[in-house]
């Protein structure tokens, strides 16, 4: 799955994606938001276990909002842990990617490049390949696994 990566050492507050958002949908979907001097663009992560979702009385969430069947109660931005979800004519909105385009609006419209496009699952792989190869580094294992191997397979040939 695709998402929407922010670098908010990068960011320098300009709120350029805001307004390419609210122009492209009528309300921003993502917020940037100050603090102590550091700008972070707030963007929906797409949980998987979306408490927004579960929460909704109306089962209006799931990766966008339907705006026919919310009744724009607020329970979802009240719970989502990102705070990315935002009421706006009593109805909740919330960054669904731009899905009719190729690249979201906030991306194209932020010439700091701290917003991209990832694929989440190569990312994550990326990020767990790179924690692998620092521990083998790094690690003393009271055992060598090549070592067990072999000691095992001479063992078996001796039951043989």
């Amino acid at each position: 799955m695709k998402k929407i990566l922010s670098q908010p050492e990068l960011c320098d507050g300009c709120r350029d994606c805001e307004e390419a958002c609210e122009e492209l949908y009528g309300a921003p979907r993502i917020i940037i938001r100050e603090i102590n001097g550091t700008y972070y663009p707030i963007i929906c992560q797409q949980c998987e276990d979306a408490p927004c979702k579960a929460i909704c009385p109306t089962e209006a969430i799931n990766e966008t909002i339907d705006f026919e069947r919310c009744i724009g109660c607020g329970l979802c931005m009240i719970v989502c842990p990102f705070g990315a979800i935002v009421l706006s004519e009593r109805k909740a909105h919330k960054c669904n990617q731009c899905p009719k385009l190729d690249t979201p609006a906030c991306i194209k419209a932020c010439s700091k490049r701290a917003l991209s496009i990832v694929d989440a699952e190569k990312l994550k792989l990326e990020k767990q390949e790179k924690h692998i190869a620092k521990m083998a580094r790094t690690a003393k294992p009271k055992f060598d696994i090549l070592e067990l191997v072999s000691k095992s397979k001479k063992a078996e040939e001796k039951l043989k």
